[in-house]
């Protein structure tokens, strides 16, 4: 085996380590909300209390430790930060599934946003360091396929666990791998040097944490960036974490249905989309940064109309699959704009600036984007009663336009430039 097979080999390894790891990492994030209803029977919660474990509250902590994380990453081995964070969101996902009561689920919960801040910012830098800028945004598009299929395993195995032997059990096997990835992690993926690929020209020197923080917001790009990559997280978000009550309550599906054919749709839909536009940002952005923008742009313009017809149709069976495909439109903006995160900041700054990308995203995206579709739904609901919802996913369609044209501004900031 030649040099450069064994450095192919090592770095293509070690992306799928990474790739699974962010796999279970969603499944333990998201899983409160496959076995909400349970666990609101059983440790009698109410549908505020149920709100605040799976949204706000999650996003809070996950936002806010990521930060001063990602910056310690961006001075130590990001190996021993991301094995350290796997291996604590999973011991409080397993400590999820012993709780009693609100605060003892509410502490655990906190504790999985707290390990799990450890885990994306890190990982996206280290990626970031094992390709080459002309391969980087279809390396992290791989690894951002750990959302589409975390979802989509996380609810088909939620589900079923629950079902069979209830939902504690189902907390302890999501939870079970995360010790033996952490051990993968160290003993199979090397620490690269930072910003091998990047030149001699591109300062290494660290910065202090409020500096990286400041350099950040003062820079127009970045900033633009992170808002459309927010707005782009609001669309897509809203409709995810909504979709199951729409088909349920406006289509009639079933659980078992749920369980079966919504998470089949979640994992092809998203996943085709973010491959696809990491993808076309590796073909056409390394020419001309400004198609990092217009590709997330484009993709979430297409949504608009797609989300339109799919909300308008009659029967979840022809509904579902246009969803899908809207889906996959609105997670356009995640691969393009990570990569160009990539490409902007210093390499001793690209977790620090991925976390904080991650903050705008989460606040903005998984913070207001479900949030908003829940309010139209309670004020339409006086006057269209379970059709409430319908009417809030026609709010919706405007958002998808205001992330594309927030594209569309981040390109005239962006510029021309090649990397």
């Amino acid at each position: 085996m030649n040099q450069t097979t064994k450095i192919a080999s090592g770095r293509n390894l070690s992306l799928a380590i990474l790739t699974l790891i962010y796999i279970f990492n969603f499944m333990d994030r998201q899983i409160m909300g496959v076995l909400a209803e349970p666990i609101k029977r059983e440790l009698l919660l109410s549908d505020s209390q149920l709100g605040m474990l799976t949204g706000f509250m999650f996003a809070l902590f996950y936002t806010t430790f990521g930060v001063p994380v990602a910056w310690l990453a961006d001075r130590t081995k990001r190996t021993w930060v991301i094995a350290g964070a796997c291996a604590l969101w999973s011991a409080f996902s397993a400590a999820c599934g012993l709780a009693t009561s609100f605060l003892s689920l509410a502490a655990a919960r906190v504790g999985v946003a707290v390990g799990e801040a450890g885990g994306v910012p890190p990982s996206y830098s280290l990626i970031a360091d094992l390709f080459p800028p002309a391969s980087r945004a279809r390396a992290l598009a791989i690894y951002s396929l750990g959302v589409p299929l975390g979802l989509g395993v996380g609810t088909a195995l939620g589900g079923w666990v629950a079902a069979a032997y209830g939902w504690r059990v189902a907390f302890f096997i999501v939870a079970a791998p995360g010790v033996l990835l952490s051990i993968l992690l160290l003993l199979f993926v090397r620490e690269p040097e930072r910003g091998r690929y990047d030149g001699g020209a591109v300062s290494h020197e660290a910065v202090p944490l409020f500096r990286a923080i400041g350099l950040f917001l003062s820079s127009p790009p970045l900033m633009l960036v992170s808002l459309s990559c927010a707005l782009g997280g609001f669309a897509c978000y809203a409709l995810m974490g909504w979709l199951s009550a729409y088909l349920i309550r406006v289509m009639g599906m079933t659980l078992a249905e749920i369980g079966s054919w919504l998470s089949i749709t979640l994992a092809i839909g998203m996943g085709i989309g973010i491959w696809v536009s990491g993808a076309l940002a590796d073909r056409l952005g390394p020419s001309d940064n400004r198609w990092y923008c217009w590709i997330p742009g484009i993709a979430l313009t297409l949504g608009a109309p797609m989300l339109l017809l799919a909300t308008l149709v009659e029967g979840w069976a022809m509904a579902l699959p246009l969803f899908g495909i809207t889906l996959g439109l609105s997670i356009f903006y995640l691969a393009p704009s990570v990569a160009l995160i990539q490409h902007i900041v210093p390499p001793t700054q690209r977790s620090t600036a991925s976390a904080l990308l991650l903050l705008f995203l989460n606040l903005i995206g998984l913070g207001c984007g479900p949030l908003f579709v829940g309010v139209i739904s309670d004020l339409a609901l006086p006057s269209h009663g379970t059709q409430s919802l319908r009417i809030a996913f026609y709010a919706l369609v405007p958002m998808f336009l205001a992330a594309a044209l927030a594209n569309l501004a981040a390109s005239r900031v962006v510029g021309r430039g090649s990397n």
